[in-house]
């Protein structure tokens, strides 16, 4: 948890810009970082780079094609588990390029 030492930021999109989430996120004691769309996309010129949530939708995407993952046949929690373990360890083999 964020402390007045070690703040901690939240980075949001224009989805989450509700009241109530605002408050929930203060609450919890973190900075609440909300941008729209529009403001993001000026934003990367003057930055130099781009936001970096699409690392996370990209990697779940991945995960998405493990059929095991996408509709849960597992009806054991460490089945399951031992199934995302094993399915983040081939999508980072892939990663490395030792494929080929």
């Amino acid at each position: 948890m964020p402390t007045l030492k070690k703040p901690q930021g939240l980075c949001l999109d224009k989805g989450y810009d509700y009241e109530e989430v605002r408050e929930v996120v203060a609450s919890l004691g973190f900075t609440v970082h909300l941008r729209s769309r529009g403001k993001e996309q000026g934003d990367i010129g003057e930055l130099g780079h781009r936001a970096r949530r699409w690392v996370v939708e990209r990697t779940h995407g991945w995960m998405n094609q493990f059929r095991g993952l996408l509709v849960r046949w597992a009806k054991k929690a460490d089945n399951y588990l031992a199934f995302v373990h094993l399915a983040c360890g081939i999508i980072t083999w892939r990663a490395t390029g030792l494929l080929g």
